[in-house]
């Protein structure tokens, strides 16, 4: 009788070897040790998206995103498992090159940009080390981390007057008067502003986020895709302008017994809640998810000649890992370099028209956080008055840097100064151009015309992303990051024209003043 050996339930599937599982068990924990790695690399990264994130309801998604993204991934870990890995180097790279665009961002204290590089590199680093039918497999669930990235505050001043002109509008075909000041108006039955919260940037983040994830499950043409998110960011924006509308009437027809405390959040919640019950209900009669799955995924198995080594592996993982930990250790040396020696910034000095008088212009103050060193000196000239404000800031950083949506001369919900908005012009002083964005501030008994610019590598601009762009390119030249805002300010009561030439014959005078006072600052810095 011929015996022959039974098989074990520990036997490889047909076309797997038991030592390429083995393999691929120490490829994947490689990865994912990779990706865990460049979490831990980049965790000041991370902390500042994580602290948004907690800070702000614009970005509260972002713990959702990361969740969802995780599960997807698991979701699909069968199909992966079928799939052979094989590193590919062609992705180290775009790889070195996300890295560079994070270390562009620390020059430049661009946290967005920080984030996003950081973000990307997670799918390039498993493209390097698993190769792409892995990659191509997880992509959607890779890329749908960059819905975490707390990015958006950049529009949110748009939303807030494409809003305030919707209610205005809307309330004069209701037939009620309105006067509007900015972002501020008044109706017979009480005042209104369009702040932060109206803006309607947390509803088009929530929606847009939602919207893609929707797309992605139930379709597969990329028309209907395209189409629904388009949808998804459209309809938060039109829904926001309405329900600001109807909370305004509301308060005006209840004569401000609703819609004017706690409750305004709460009905605009609901609002928004139904509205996007509507957008995915009506999404699900061209769903595709039902009738038009996916093939399955039957890939030919590897001959043992043909699978790579494990060794191959393991060098692309070295060499990736090589690739990204350059960038932090180049930013902390960058760190380590800076002097903590505290700066001295002195008011510009008087001149033969323009002298420093005592006692403040007015109790306002450009909202301006944690500068390395300012001042805010009024000056006087035959009767006139005007207002010199200079945030000086150096070593810039997350929470102390000069540009950032943080810093504007009032927030909009400043209960004793309202903007009207900016807008920007082109001056000339002593045959020089100067670029200013002009500002109207409106307060309870007085208002204020105001100038301001930004001072970046010894260049006036008022462009804030030219701005960070010259940052980067002076820390990257080793010349540093110092930087500051000027901003003139007069006061006038009817005539703003008064306050025109006030400023006009201020800063023609005093503009060599401030920037030689600019320049002695920085160049005091002591050497690295």
């Amino acid at each position: 009788m011929k015996l022959e050996r039974v098989a074990s339930s520990n036997m490889a599937m047909p076309g797997q070897e038991p030592d390429s599982l083995g393999d691929r068990r120490i490829t994947s924990v490689l990865a994912l040790s990779g990706v865990f790695w460049l979490i831990a690399w980049y965790g000041d990264t991370v902390l500042s998206m994580s602290a948004l994130w907690q800070s702000s309801d614009a970005f509260a998604h972002g713990f959702l995103v990361v969740s969802i993204s995780a599960w997807l991934t698991w979701q699909r870990r069968h199909a992966v498992a079928a799939l052979d890995s094989r590193p590919d180097l062609r992705g180290l790279p775009p790889l070195t090159l996300a890295g560079f665009c994070w270390f562009l961002g620390v020059l430049a204290g661009a946290g967005v940009v920080q984030q996003y590089a950081l973000v990307v590199m997670i799918p390039l680093l498993v493209w390097t080390i698993l190769g792409t039918m892995i990659v191509r497999a997880l992509a959607f669930p890779l890329f749908f981390l960059l819905f975490a990235v707390p990015f958006g505050d950049f529009v949110e001043p748009s939303l807030m007057e494409h809003t305030a002109d919707f209610v205005v509008f809307a309330l004069k075909l209701s037939g009620i008067p309105v006067y509007r000041e900015g972002q501020s108006f008044m109706i017979p039955s009480g005042a209104w502003s369009v702040v932060e919260a109206c803006s309607g940037l947390r509803y088009l983040t929530a929606s847009l986020t939602l919207g893609v994830l929707y797309a992605y499950l139930m379709y597969r043409s990329p028309g209907r895709r395209a189409i629904f998110v388009a949808l998804s960011a459209i309809v938060p924006i039109v829904a926001n302008w309405l329900r600001a509308y109807l909370i305004v009437m509301i308060g005006h027809l209840s004569e401000m017994k609703y819609a004017a405390g706690f409750d305004h959040l709460v009905y605009g919640w609901l609002f928004f809640g139904v509205v996007s019950l509507i957008l995915f209900w009506g999404g699900l009669y061209w769903r595709e998810d039902r009738d038009s799955r996916p093939a399955a995924l039957h890939p030919t198995p590897l001959a043992a000649r043909d699978r790579p080594a494990l060794a191959a592996t393991v060098a692309a993982a070295i060499a990736a890992a090589g690739v990204v930990a350059v960038w932090p250790v180049a930013a902390a040396w960058l760190e380590a370099g800076r002097s903590n020696e505290p700066l001295v910034l002195q008011v510009p000095p008087s001149t033969a028209d323009w002298q420093p008088v005592t006692g403040r212009l007015t109790d306002w103050t450009p909202r301006f956080l944690n500068s390395s060193a300012q001042f805010n000196q009024a000056f006087g000239k035959d009767g006139a008055r005007a207002g010199l404000y200079v945030g000086y800031y150096r070593h810039q950083r997350q929470g102390a840097e000069l540009i950032t949506a943080q810093n504007t001369l009032a927030a909009s919900n400043n209960q004793e100064w309202r903007s009207t908005g900016e807008v920007r012009r082109t001056l000339v002083f002593n045959q020089i151009d100067l670029s200013v964005l002009e500002t109207r501030l409106l307060g309870r008994s007085t208002s204020l015309l105001v100038w301001r610019w930004y001072w970046v590598d010894g260049q006036y601009i008022v462009n804030p992303y030219w701005g960070k762009l010259l940052q980067a390119k002076s820390n990257l030249l080793g010349r540093g990051d110092d930087a500051a805002v000027v901003i003139v300010y007069a006061r006038f009561d009817d005539r703003p024209e008064v306050a025109e030439q006030a400023l006009r014959s201020f800063v023609g005078t005093m503009l060599a003043a401030v920037t030689r006072t600019l320049e002695h600052a920085r160049n005091a810095r002591p050497a690295s």
